[in-house]
């Protein structure tokens, strides 16, 4: 069972969900209309500003830095229940400055930057001051392998110049953001997973450019969006790049567990939020005679997301627990699964509940089209579901029966006796 959450942390976890009543809902609608009355939907709704100052003041600030002075020193199993709350709402995390992708960005800086990139970059993130996003997918590979990634990364004296095709590059149209980190090809010829490497690139750079904002679903995600880029004969200094030529995929490894779990915190909280939409609207829909909630069906819809809601906090505290034991590496497995499970977990308790709204649950009323397209996204970010499948099934093969060759094969079981 998950241990019990220390004195302090469960007093943070209350001060946290009172913030979201009191401030954060009525703030959550004034940010809509705010953006809904804008003629620029790239335009931020000067509510947020005011949240982030009130968060800011009441400490609620920086909450995902785990074991640091910079946050609130919070191991990954105590953010979990405080990452769940903010994950009912798209906007919520940015508010207590724990949103993604910046959260990542922050972490490969804190992790892996030098002094320079950290007074530069880190710390203007860490105060909220700008954004940043991530450039690594690529349209014209199959991207699920990173191996595939083919933007060059080529230096030239005290520069390195970078060419390159990017999309789904989350945050790079909000007007808040300054740099991004670019993942790419610094040396074709090293082995395979020593080619790529990563360099901070900032946004007002000569050649990087936004050819489009995309879509999810028909949701543009304004006014923080996800761009396709490119990237034309960009030079930025030699030291912007981070921790050296060829360790791209070891950044990687360190940034995406992290990132991994945090996506399926928010989506537990974001099942709970749909599932009390439910349960509030079939209580006061009436139906063939009878509130919706005396309908069978919706019994069993109630009670199916209940259960695999809790089951999936509970492979997410496991997981957590076990980063913050033996590190991310180890819960591999771990973080490998709830990848699988969370999305299509969230994805199956947002779509009751949207049948249970009827037409109102397709439309934007009560948020839960744009919670569901949010979700399926998360099959996709951070590694697809196969590709997780595949890395599960070779680890529980070599749990289960042994790898001599160290390469991924798997060897004759030995014989036991019975």
């Amino acid at each position: 069972m998950p241990a019990e959450l220390r004195p302090e942390v469960a007093a943070l976890q209350a001060r946290l969900e009172q913030f979201m009543r009191d401030i954060f809902a009525p703030g959550e609608r004034t940010y809509f209309e705010q953006h809904r009355a804008f003629a620029d939907r790239w335009t931020i709704p000067p509510v947020m500003e005011e949240m982030k100052s009130a968060a800011r003041a009441a400490g609620l600030w920086n909450l995902w830095l785990p074991a640091s002075e910079r946050g609130a020193g919070l191991s990954n199993r105590e953010y979990a229940p405080l990452c769940e709350t903010m994950g009912r709402s798209f906007i919520a995390p940015e508010v207590f400055n724990c949103n993604a992708p910046d959260t990542g960005n922050m972490e490969v800086l804190v992790r892996y930057g030098t002094p320079e990139q950290k007074q530069r970059w880190l710390e203007p993130l860490l105060g909220g001051a700008i954004r940043s996003a991530f450039a690594m997918t690529e349209p014209e590979v199959a991207s699920s392998d990173a191996t595939n990634i083919a933007a060059r990364i080529v230096r030239d004296g005290d520069e390195y110049v970078i060419d390159g095709h990017k999309w789904w590059t989350t945050g790079a149209l909000d007007p808040r953001c300054k740099v991004l980190i670019l993942m790419g090809k610094s040396d074709p010829a090293a082995p395979k997973h020593l080619q790529q490497s990563m360099i901070l690139v900032p946004m007002e750079t000569p050649g990087v450019r936004i050819v489009r904002p995309l879509t999810v679903f028909g949701y543009d995600d304004a006014p923080h969006g996800h761009a396709e880029m490119r990237f034309e004969g960009v030079r930025v200094p030699a030291a912007n790049l981070v921790l050296g030529e060829g360790r791209g995929f070891e950044i990687a490894q360190g940034r995406l567990g992290p990132g991994r779990i945090h996506h399926c915190m928010r989506l537990i909280g974001a099942a709970e939020r749909a599932l009390e939409a439910m349960c509030a609207r079939v209580a006061t829909r009436v139906a063939f005679g009878k509130p919706l909630a005396e309908q069978g069906v919706i019994g069993e819809w109630i009670a199916d997301s209940r259960i695999e809601i809790d089951q999936a906090r509970l492979l997410v505290l496991h997981a957590a627990e076990k980063m913050d034991a033996l590190g991310n590496k180890a819960a591999r497995a771990e973080i490998a699964m709830i990848k699988i499970v969370a999305p299509n977990m969230a994805l199956r308790v947002i779509d009751r509940a949207i049948q249970a709204h009827g037409g109102a649950g397709v439309a934007e009323d009560f948020g839960l089209a744009h919670l569901y397209a949010g979700a399926r996204t998360l099959r996709l970010a951070d590694g697809p579901d196969e590709v997780h499948r595949a890395a599960l099934a070779k680890l529980e093969l070599r749990r289960q029966i042994g790898d001599a060759s160290g390469n991924g094969s798997v060897t004759k079981p030995a014989s036991r006796e019975r």
